[in-house]
C-alpha cells in the first residue's frame, strides 16, 4: 500500500515545552561542531540564510538552471580539460559552491582532516567513502542520488560485474572496497592522492524520495521505522507502518539526532563531510548523466563504460510532486525542519523550498 499524501492542517505542531531537540553527538556522547560557529559560518557563506529562516522568509529565487546546454558533447566526442563541460548558467553555479565551501570550512571550528573529526563522524564518512585502487578515485555514496548506479560501475571497473546493464538486485556491501576497512596509513595515502567525488541532490527532493520509496515500497522499512513513526505521532496510533504521512516523516525527523539518523535522510553533509574530505569534484543529479560523463572521462574509464539508464520502474521527483507535498505540509513544520539541513542547502547551493501562499495556489 502505497502512503497516501498529507493533507492541509494534518500535522500538529509538539507542544513548545513537551518535546526537546536533539542535538548530534559524537563518540562518548560529547556534542560536536558548536552550534553558534556552525551557524556563524553558514551565514557568512550563505549571505543570511538562517537568518531568513528565522523570519520566516523562504527562498522566491529560482536557481541558475542546471541541465546540459543543448547540443553538448558527449563524453567520448570532445573537450577535456579539467572543468565539467556545461553552459555559464552552470558554471556561475559551481563557482558559487565553491565559494561557499571554502568560506564555511575555512571557519576555525571546521574540520580540516577526517582525523580531525569525532570518531562516530569519521566512521559515517569513511563507511561512505568507495575506492577504486585501479583507477584511484573515490567515491562518497549518497543514498538517494543516484549511488545503486555508481555502485554497479564500481562492481564493473572491479571485473566483479560484466555490465552495468545486468539485471541483478543491488547488493550494496559485496565486492565494494570502502575506505573505512583500510588502515590509518591507506587512508590517508588515498585521501591525499586519490580523485574524490561526491553527487548532490536538492534535500527537500532527497528526503521526499526517501520518503516515497522506503515507507511506500520497501516492507522493512515500513516496520523498523513505520510503525514507531505512526506510534509517536499519530493519536491511538496503530499502523504496519505502510501509511506513513508526509508530515508524520517530517516530525520524526525533526526528533531524531542527526548523527543516529539512517543513511537515506542523514544530511550530504553528514555522511561526506565535505570540509573534512577536498572534494575535486561535485556533481548534481539535476544533470547527471553529463556530470557522470565527466567523471568516467577524468578516471579514464574504459570507453565501453556509461552511465546506466533509469530503471523502468523508477518513480521520478517531479517539481510537481515536490510542489503538492510541500504546499499540503504545515509550513511551520518545513520551517523548523530546515536547520538540520541547511548545510546542505547552503554549500552545494540549492534554494529553501517556496511555500509561499502565492507560490503553493499555482
Amino acid at each position: 500500500m502505497f502512503p497516501r499524501p498529507p493533507f492541509p492542517g494534518e500535522v500538529r505542531r509538539a507542544a513548545a515545552s513537551g518535546r526537546s531537540r536533539s542535538r548530534p553527538r559524537g563518540a562518548g556522547g560529547g556534542t560536536v561542531l558548536l552550534p553558534s560557529m556552525l551557524m556563524f559560518g553558514v551565514i557568512l557563506a550563505s549571505s543570511g540564510l538562517l537568518l531568513m529562516i528565522e523570519k520566516g522568509i523562504l527562498a522566491e529565487v529560482k536557481p541558475p538552471p542546471l541541465h546540459p546546454a543543448a547540443g553538448e558533447l558527449s563524453r567520448r566526442g570532445g573537450g577535456g580539460g579539467e572543468e565539467a563541460p556545461g553552459d555559464l548558467d552552470y558554471e556561475v553555479l559551481r563557482d558559487i559552491r565553491n565559494r561557499t565551501i571554502r568560506a564555511v570550512c575555512g571557519q576555525r571550528a571546521m574540520p580540516r582532516s577526517v582525523w580531525e573529526l569525532p570518531a562516530g563522524q569519521r566512521r559515517t564518512v569513511l563507511r561512505h567513502l568507495l575506492v577504486s585502487d585501479k583507477y584511484r578515485f573515490l567515491y562518497c555514496y549518497v543514498p538517494k542520488v543516484a549511488c545503486s548506479n555508481w555502485k554497479r560501475i564500481l562492481k564493473v571497473l572491479d571485473g566483479a560485474l560484466e555490465s552495468v546493464d545486468v539485471k541483478l538486485k543491488m547488493d550494496h556491501k559485496s565486492d565494494l572496497v570502502f575506505l573505512g576497512d583500510m588502515k590509518p596509513d591507506e587512508i590517508s595515502y588515498r585521501l591525499k592522492n586519490y580523485y574524490k567525488f561526491i553527487f548532490v541532490r536538492n534535500p527537500m527532493e532527497r528526503l521526499l524520495s526517501a520518503y516515497r520509496n522506503k515507507f511506500g515500497e520497501i516492507k522493512e522499512y515500513q516496520q523498523k521505522y513505520g510503525v514507531e513513526i505512526v506510534r509517536r505521532y499519530r493519536k491511538n496510533g496503530n499502523s504496519a507502518g505502510d501509511d506513513v504521512t508526509f508530515s508524520e516523516f517530517l516530525r520524526y525527523l525533526l526528533d531524531e539526532d542527526v548523527e543516529r539518523m539512517n543513511e537515506h535522510w542523514m544530511p550530504i553533509y553528514n555522511l561526506c563531510q565535505p570540509c573534512a574530505v577536498r572534494y575535486d569534484f561535485i556533481g548534481s543529479y539535476e544533470r547527471l548523466n553529463a556530470d557522470a560523463d565527466y567523471v568516467l572521462e577524468r578516471v579514464q574509464s574504459p570507453s565501453f563504460i556509461r552511465f546506466p539508464e533509469r530503471q523502468s520502474w523508477y518513480k521520478p521527483v517531479t517539481a510537481e510532486t515536490l510542489h503538492y507535498y510541500l504546499c499540503n505540509t504545515q509550513r511551520r513544520l518545513i520551517k523548523e525542519l530546515l536547520p538540520k539541513y541547511i548545510l546542505d542547502f547552503s554549500l552545494f547551493a540549492y534554494p529553501l523550498p517556496n511555500i509561499t501562499s502565492e507560490f503553493c495556489r499555482q
